[in-house]
């Protein structure tokens, strides 16, 4: 289901769903605002980063955990300035961007975006399916399909609530860091020769390609999205102070987790360069060979096993907030909402699909290749997400007070231009492979009009904010300009629709609707029939529940009648949500009351989302009263 959303609310199902405004002074106001980052901090200890790290490990020991630190300080700069976009202008990168620029360039951007997102869900599904093979021993195809069933597990995870989704999240990074910590004792490598790998260095020319490597990886596009909305929530106090002291916690809240992280990221190359490198095993780039040689070098049974399931756990958590970030750039870019399953279902075979071909038709060993194809498609996006947020969160129009200072924007956009170049190093060495080994003409023409286009549209959002005179509306809303209430135009309401589950509550929903009625409304009374029989066969059902059903419905308009009102009767059959919607338009009903019974997770599940279903079709008032 696909429905054009009116609202401007980042993530709307839990826009400011925790209240941080109540919370007193302390620790328990700090916790409150803590969460957002650690979702984003998966993206950078996802599968797609673990290669990178066993290959400087392996090939150059410690030498490179310097860049790994430098990355990490970097991703905290360029998250740091999302999380400010998000918590002081209220809006998400992606409404940002749509606010901007015109509507083919936003469009442009929209579909760059879902690229990267299904390329770094591909990249979670290899690596999971890695995991799941090598602690089951399943062959890789089948581990792949099997990735798609934990579509289920993120509706049940939204179902819950951004807090219980924050708390699964931080499970999965808590498994992942004591898998390693763990493995880091075993392995046991020297303190000193660890201490020596934070002093900036490169051992050769291809220490140098490895660097670029682990950079290019570090900060993905999607998490800037994501940072963004994240933020939004926390319902905070939209004052001068509120939105200070939310700055404040959400910046210790991404130095802790994006620490959290560099740790996670530092132990593999760690590991790999204790057990691999000063092993003589300086060719280990693939994490099949990393899990094999573990047990025989360590000589423990335990270390191999821990390493599995690391890799199904950061696979796991990385690809809970590829969907979150998906809905963020459908919802911001087009205003368009689906249902959370069906966008994670389509995000999840779009990255099955390639990855089932690929393994069928060439084998298990062209995975790697697949694996450094899908960070290279997410290199070339970065720069179209860093460059309007750099732009964003320096215009004092929009930020106010909150603008970041000129010696902030220097460096972002040095570390802009240290991103932007190296990934598109990385782009041009993948690209000059084509060019120096492959005849087909075709294949350069089309990697020269698209490096055109690439070029051309960095240099057009580059540019555009600043040659673009145009006075935007301010969407800061510390000081919103205050009016009277204009004259209200109060609705009477014609026809007033109930739906009726006859349960105990029906007396409470009439009583609702005839409040709104005043006594002077037709009241619609209608029920959905839901036997099996009713199901096979609608409204030519005539078996007993339907017969009751029907009797009931007129019992209720007869004693309406009684009491001086209008009512009218409707039975409907098979879907619920569909025979309400369909009932109330070819009513005509202008109001529509219906119960909610309160029931969460699995059961929302279970018995459906009717009210959400039917609140997005319907363009009438809907009352719903809690039961």
């Amino acid at each position: 289901m696909m429905n054009r959303i009116k609202g401007e609310a980042s993530l709307s199902d839990v826009h400011e769903s925790v209240d941080v405004s109540r919370k007193k002074i302390g620790w328990k106001r700090a916790f409150a605002f803590f969460g957002p980052a650690y979702l984003v901090s998966v993206g950078y200890m996802d599968p797609g980063n673990w290669a990178t790290d066993l290959a400087g490990g392996s090939q150059f020991g410690y030498s490179l955990l310097w860049v790994l630190l430098m990355s990490n300080l970097m991703a905290l700069l360029l998250q740091g300035l999302s999380a400010r976009l998000g918590i002081v202008r209220g809006r998400d990168l992606a409404q940002a961007n749509r606010e901007a620029y015109s509507r083919p360039v936003n469009f442009t951007l929209y579909v760059l975006a879902e690229i990267a997102i299904a390329a770094c869900d591909l990249a979670e599904v290899l690596g999971m399916a890695i995991g799941i093979q090598l602690l089951t021993g399943l062959p890789l195809i089948w581990g792949v399909a099997i990735t798609v069933l934990d579509t289920i597990l993120l509706l049940l995870l939204q179902q819950l609530g951004i807090r219980k989704m924050e708390a699964f999240i931080i499970g999965l990074i808590a498994i992942i860091g004591l898998s390693f910590l763990t493995e880091i004792i075993i392995a046991s490598p020297s303190p000193a020769a660890v201490a020596t790998g934070f002093i900036p260095r490169f051992p050769n020319a291809n220490a140098l390609y490895i660097a670029i490597g682990i950079i290019g990886a570090t900060v993905m596009p999607h998490n800037l999205y994501l940072h963004s909305a994240l933020v939004q929530t926390r319902k905070i106090t939209r004052s001068r102070e509120g939105i200070k002291q939310a700055l404040k916690f959400n910046f210790i809240d991404s130095t802790i987790a994006l620490n959290l992280a560099f740790l996670v990221n530092a132990a593999i190359l760690i590991l790999a360069a204790k057990v691999f490198f000063e092993s003589g095993l300086t060719t280990v780039a693939e994490i099949k060979d990393a899990h094999r040689l573990l047990d025989r070098l360590l000589g423990n049974k335990l270390a191999p096993i821990l390493f599995a399931l690391a890799l199904i756990a950061a696979g796991q958590s990385s690809t809970v907030t590829g969907t979150l970030a998906g809905q963020i750039v459908m919802e911001g870019y087009l205003r368009l909402r689906i249902n959370p399953w069906m966008r994670r279902l389509l995000t999840r075979l779009l990255a099955i699909i390639p990855a089932i071909l690929v393994i069928a038709i060439s084998g298990e060993h062209e995975v790697d290749s697949l694996l450094v194809l899908s960070q290279v498609i997410l290199s070339m996006q970065l720069g179209f997400a860093i460059i309007p947020l750099i732009h964003f969160v320096s215009d004092k129009k929009t930020m106010g007070e909150f603008a970041i200072k000129p010696y902030v924007q220097f460096v972002a956009w040095i570390v802009t231009a240290i991103l932007v170049y190296l990934n598109i190093r990385m782009v041009l060495n993948e690209a000059g492979d084509v060019f120096a080994h492959s005849g087909n003409i075709i294949w350069k023409i089309l990697i020269i009009a698209g490096g055109a286009a690439f070029v051309g549209l960095l240099l057009y959002i580059i540019f555009h904010p600043l040659i673009n005179k145009r006075a935007r509306e301010t969407s800061i809303t510390m000081h919103p300009h205050m009016e009277g209430l204009q004259q209200l135009a109060i609705p009477a309401y014609k026809k007033i629709a109930v739906a009726l589950d006859f349960g105990k509550h029906d007396n409470t929903l009439l009583a609702h609707a005839i409040g709104q009625g005043q006594g002077n409304a037709e009241y619609l009374l209608i029920h959905i029939v839901e036997s099996a029989s009713a199901r096979l066969l609608g409204k030519e059902s005539d078996d007993y529940e339907t017969q009751n059903d029907e009797a009931r419905l007129q019992l209720y308009v007869q004693q309406l009648h009684e009491q001086g009102l209008t009512a009218t009767s409707h039975l409907g059959f098979r879907n619920r949500a569909g025979e309400i919607i369909r009932i109330i338009n070819e009513a005509h009903a202008d109001m529509l009351v219906i119960g909610a019974h309160r029931h969460s997770g699995l059961k929302d599940w279970l018995y459906g989302e009717t009210i959400n279903s039917v609140r997005h079709e319907l363009k009438i008032p809907i009352l719903v009263v809690n039961l």
